[in-house]
């Protein structure tokens, strides 16, 4: 298993965190997404290191922003 931790740039409510957390678990090998709100922090665990332009789309799909870079 691999964890990374991104930045997301926009989220404010619950609903943020919910659209964040099921574009990014429809990704191919994602068992698990936690959203930290305050932080704007995403922590995904997936079966294999994930291609970061994946991440950014599934974000953006969700109608917010990943910056920054990734963190394990």
């Amino acid at each position: 298993m691999v964890q990374k931790v991104y930045d997301v740039k926009g989220m404010t409510c619950a609903h943020c965190v919910q659209a964040v957390s099921s574009e990014l678990s429809g990704l191919p090998g994602v068992e698990d997404v936690q959203v930290d709100l305050p932080s704007g922090q995403v922590t995904v665990t997936s079966e294999q290191p994930l291609d970061r332009s994946a991440v950014a789309a599934a974000v953006d799909e969700a109608g917010y922003e990943l910056v920054g870079g990734e963190r394990q």
